[in-house]
């Protein structure tokens, strides 16, 4: 706040941006003026009707006593209602404002009082959705790792070299999103560590890609209540061109954002879908374009600006296909919070069938603010 437009407003200018015809100064200056107008004006009616002068003078004081409460009113109110306001911001209550109805410096005052809750409420509400993207992030391997023990447990399945490789994977996981936690942790200083290096696009989304089939097989017919998809119905399909792609991005990052993005579309595909993971040389060294193409009712064009809104579940009437507990509605804004990490973009694109997300990561060029 100390550095806005209020530490450079010249006199009678308000901060944000106008001229401030009312001033406390030029309410203060006609309060001596008018006072000193009706002091005279009372003397010269005395004067001419030869009225004794310390009835003018209790007159005159009654005037000025009368006018100087109601200008001290005015200015004492809304400080009143500034107090109280801060009060209830000092008390974790972020959703009360001060009324902005006046055009003086306490107006002045009123806008940043206001300016300066709607940041702390937005920093308030960050910090809760932060706690819910890491819960939802944590559950999926949490979750996979837990299947496959039971399923070893209760003699389903032995523990072979194979399901423990699944189980190591799922582990590894969980570690690099703790370390993804301690990272998160220096959001308040404004600094997020990117570990961007180039990488083989076509090896590293197979394994993506692979490893959601593994977890989905492994939590199939296991109610995790975590919102991922338990469904092996849904074919996964690979289109890199060139086969050789290589991009430039932090492979844990765009991990979140491609296992978050075949999540959602295989909730959404119909029985025995297709999903395509489809990677591209974007414009720029090393860039890279992502789409992500289900065959579902796709989605209205009026829900495209609302898709990657935290906690946001879509409004179809059967949004969610087979397999399906319907999610928290964090998966597509951990995928955008990822990608707006790179400095890329992230949306719904037009197409014929189904939903398609399209992903453009700028490459090495690209210093992320």
């Amino acid at each position: 706040m100390s550095g806005g437009p209020a530490g450079h407003r010249g006199p009678g200018k308000s901060p944000w941006g106008g001229a401030r015809p009312f001033s406390i100064k030029t309410k203060l200056g006609a309060l001596v003026v008018i006072s000193v107008l009706i002091t005279t004006g009372l003397s010269m009616i005395a004067v001419r009707t030869e009225t004794e002068l310390r009835f003018i003078t209790v007159f005159s004081m009654i005037a000025t006593l009368l006018i100087t409460q109601f200008v001290a009113h005015s200015l004492t109110a809304p400080l009143d209602d500034m107090n109280a306001v801060a009060r209830s911001i000092s008390h974790g209550d972020y959703t009360r404002r001060v009324r902005e109805n006046r055009r003086d410096e306490l107006g002045d005052l009123a806008q940043t009082i206001n300016v300066m809750a709607d940041e702390l409420e937005a920093q308030d509400r960050q910090r809760k959705e932060l706690v819910a993207n890491v819960s939802h992030e944590l559950r999926t391997p949490i979750a996979g790792l837990r299947a496959v023990l039971e399923n070893i447990v209760d003699g389903v399945t032995e523990a072979d070299p194979e399901t423990m490789r699944t189980a190591l994977k799922q582990t590894e996981r969980l570690g690099r999103l703790v370390e993804t936690l301690l990272d998160l942790s220096r959001l308040d200083n404004g600094v997020v560590p990117l570990k961007k290096r180039r990488f083989e696009v076509w090896p590293y989304l197979s394994g993506v890609l692979k490893e959601a089939n593994m977890v989905a097989s492994a939590r199939a017919g296991m109610a995790t209540g975590s919102g991922s998809h338990t469904r092996t119905d849904v074919h996964l399909h690979l289109d890199v061109t060139p086969p050789e792609l290589i991009a430039h991005a932090d492979p844990e990052r765009i991990h979140q954002v491609v296992a978050n993005l075949i999540d959602n579309a295989v909730k959404h595909s119909p029985p025995h879908g297709r999903v395509t993971v489809r990677a591209r040389c974007g414009p720029q060294p090393e860039s890279l374009e992502l789409e992500v193409l289900d065959e579902g009712p796709g989605i209205p064009r009026t829900e495209w600006h609302r898709v990657f809104e935290r906690f946001n579940r879509g409004s179809a009437d059967r949004p969610h296909g087979p397999g399906s507990d319907g999610g928290t509605g964090l998966g597509l804004a951990i995928a955008r919070w990822a990608v707006d990490l790179h400095g890329g973009r992230i949306g719904v694109a037009e197409s014929e069938k189904g939903c398609r997300i399209l992903v453009t990561l700028p490459g090495a060029s690209s210093v992320p603010g």
